[in-house]
Formats: C-alpha cells, structure tokens, sequence
C-alpha cells in the first residue's frame, strides 16, 4: 500500500503581466509587495498543499516567461509571504483564545463540582436514603460538567496546532525559480 500523502509539496506560480493581477484583490490599490491576495488564488495555494502531513516541505516553483517578469517575482513571494504570516498570527491568537477559555471553563466546572462535593454533603448531614441519592446525582453531575472542559482540551486544540503549522511553512516556503525564457 502506498502513502498517497507527500513528504515535499510544489506550488506552481506563473509570474507575467496578465497573471500577476489576478493573485491580487483587484480594490486594493497598495504596491504589490503590500496588497492583499485574492480569494480565488488563496484557495488555489491551499488545494495544491491538501495532501500535506506534518513533515512535509512546501516549496514555491516560479516560472517567469521573460527577463521583465522576473523583476515581479520577489514582489510577489514577499506578498504570499506576509499573507500566511499574518493568517498564523491570527490562528495564534485564536489558539490562546480558546485555551483561555477552555481553562476558565474547567475552573469554573471545578469550582462548582468542589461546591457540590464539598459543601453541599455538609448540608445534608443524615442517614436517610434521599441523601444518598443526592449524594449520587452530584457525583453524576461533577462527572457530566467536568466533561466538556477536559475533552476540549485534550483533543479540540490539534487543528490549531495543524493550521500554525501549515501557515507557518507556507510563510516560509522555498522558492525555486523556473526559467522559461
């Protein structure tokens, strides 16, 4: 069985006149190095690294088809560059977020199961059966509130780690010129 998942990954770029807009937002009238890219072109990089796994390298092919389309290229990578350097910064930020929250969330869920636990028993001092069975349903409720928070932070933050990954070796990527002249 063969792994269908590649250890080094190419994104093709074609750099001429006619091209090099349509990597752009066309509304953005910044230089090239500092415009924002296009939907379309965003989408295409991120098809062309699908079949991308932890390790794999991305690497950039840029084939300029004469010597004036190649004064466009460094532009253009800077350009891509920055792109997925400010979208890791963003997924970063999320990330912390999400811990934020995730650790107030079990701190709050811990504060009311030692409440539950703690103070409530003290409250309801007796050997009768409906203290057991209260008893038993906080027991119940500690484990069903404490749930959340432990399963979101054991297994809910692996996609952002995956997404910093990705942006940061799209942020960093080689870049292999392709001479077609």
């Amino acid at each position: 069985m063969t792994n269908s998942l590649s250890t080094k990954i190419y994104i093709f770029i074609s750099v001429d006149k006619q091209s090099l807009n349509d990597y752009f937002n066309p509304h953005d009238p910044a230089p090239i190095y500092k415009r924002q890219l296009s939907h379309a072109f965003e989408l295409y990089i991120m098809n062309s690294i699908v079949s991308a796994k932890r390790n794999s390298v991305l690497s950039y092919k840029v084939c300029s088809k004469s010597e004036e389309d190649k004064q466009y290229t460094e532009p253009l990578m800077y350009a891509i560059r920055r792109h997925f350097a400010e979208k890791q910064l963003l997924i970063e930020s999320e990330f912390e977020k999400f811990k934020r929250r995730s650790y107030l969330l079990l701190f709050f869920s811990l504060s009311v199961v030692m409440l539950c636990q703690g103070l409530l028993p003290l409250l309801l001092n007796g050997a009768n059966h409906i203290n057991t069975g209260i008893s038993n349903s906080l027991e119940i409720f500690s484990w069903v509130i404490l749930w959340r928070p432990i399963d979101k932070l054991i297994f809910e933050w692996n996609p952002y780690l995956k997404e910093i990954s990705i942006m940061n070796r799209l942020s960093a990527g080689e870049v292999i010129l392709i001479d077609n002249s």
